[in-house]
């Protein structure tokens, strides 16, 4: 009995300690989780993944298991800092290393990658050389423009031209498509899509958003095609900024959007009636864009989002607070740009101020020479663009 308390004793000490008091894997404080065949603190979540590398990985909980003399030594000698300098030594500046929000397939994935495929520990690079290879070509699942069902298609990305194209048939010789990477942003999007592995590419077709949703069966394929296209939009961008720096291009290569999800929106006369859309806010673009759905292949609208000296700025409505329609009460918000004044509806007072939140963001941000340029290219008038559509 002695011995256990010890032994929980030093494990306790030994995950309050730097580097050991967040998961090694995707930087949850408070682990409570350690492999004990890897030397690692990890989170709940986390350690469920590593359940499935039986052959590599261990777990034991530090504060509810029995540990013996022989397995707490070993935490000792290792740790966190440790298994970091062995299995990150030669992580790609352009590999995403997922946080404690991201989707499943990326954190498994990062996990396989490192301790199963033993990727980065500098034994071999034959997996940096397949995703910055000068080409990359799979096959994904990609839901129809139109329509809801999901059909076979080919990819192939090249960083030799640094574009993404992709055929209807596998034998094709003329692309459906081809996707300049200067204009393309990936995210996964699981339950979006309605797949595990779902992913959202989307990139600027005549001046307007395009979105394509693909998904693969497989995690380490969907996860590697990810990993390519940051790997070529870090290419490309090093040779568009030849005097940045990685961590200047790094936060470039794939964005978050800062917000979506539905809110109803008037026309510019205020008079119109309120339907309900789905928008989506990037504040690495400032442009808050209208679908009406979230898997719609093509946006309806944009407005670009300036800063408070530039005439924008975010408010509660009034007269959107006020308003009870379908026997619900609607949460308003005015979004005031130089051309006109945007009135939008939420169903929550919480979406209110996430949407509010998010809108202050963007506007407290300065603007850069490309968000000058990018405001020139955006039309306005989010209910100009397909008056039918709405």
């Amino acid at each position: 009995m002695a011995s256990l308390e010890r032994n929980n004793r030093i494990l306790l000490d030994l995950v309050r300690q730097p580097g050991n008091n967040i998961c090694a894997d995707c930087g949850v404080p408070e682990p409570d989780w350690a492999s004990y065949t890897l030397g690692i603190f990890v989170c709940l979540n986390c350690s469920g993944m590593h359940r499935n590398l039986p052959d590599v990985s261990k777990m034991k909980s530090i504060r509810l298991d029995h540990w013996e003399d022989s397995l707490v030594e070993f935490m000792q000698e290792r740790g966190n800092c440790a298994a970091k300098a062995i299995f990150e030594k030669c992580v790609p500046a352009f590999f995403y290393q997922p946080q404690q929000k991201d989707c499943i397939v990326l954190k498994d994935q990062w996990i396989r990658a490192k301790y199963e495929r033993r990727e980065f520990t500098g034994e071999n690079n034959y997996y940096q050389q397949v995703y910055s290879s000068d080409l990359f070509e799979t096959t994904l699942w990609k839901k129809g423009k139109d329509n809801k069902q999901f059909l076979k298609r080919s990819f192939l990305l090249s960083q030799k031209d640094f574009t993404l194209r992709y055929f209807i048939k596998g034998d094709s010789k003329v692309p459906k498509a081809v996707i300049s990477v200067n204009d393309l942003n990936a995210v996964f999007q699981p339950e979006k899509v309605g797949h595990a592995h779902g992913l959202q590419i989307s990139y600027l077709q005549d001046k307007r958003m395009r979105n394509l949703f693909v998904y693969h069966e497989n995690g380490k394929v969907i996860v590697s095609l990810f990993n390519a296209l940051r790997a070529t939009r870090l290419a490309y961008l090093r040779r568009k900024h030849p005097t940045l720096q990685d961590n200047d291009l790094i936060p470039q290569l794939t964005r978050h959007c800062l917000k979506e999800g539905y809110m109803e929106k008037t026309g510019p006369t205020q008079r119109e009636p309120f339907k309900k859309r789905w928008f989506t806010l990037c504040s690495m673009d400032r442009k808050l864009l209208y679908f009406k759905t979230p898997l719609d292949a093509t946006e309806l609208g944009a407005v670009f989002i300036g800063t408070e000296s530039h005439g924008y700025s975010a408010s509660e409505s009034s007269s959107g607070s006020k308003s009870t329609r379908g026997g619900r009460r609607h949460c308003g918000i005015s979004l005031q740009t130089p051309d006109r004044q945007f009135v939008f509806l939420c169903e929550q007072e919480q979406e209110q101020r996430e949407w509010l939140e998010a809108f202050r963001k963007v506007i407290s941000q300065p603007m850069t020479p490309e968000d000058y340029a990018s405001k020139t290219l955006t039309l306005h008038p989010i209910q100009g663009r397909h008056k039918k559509c709405g």
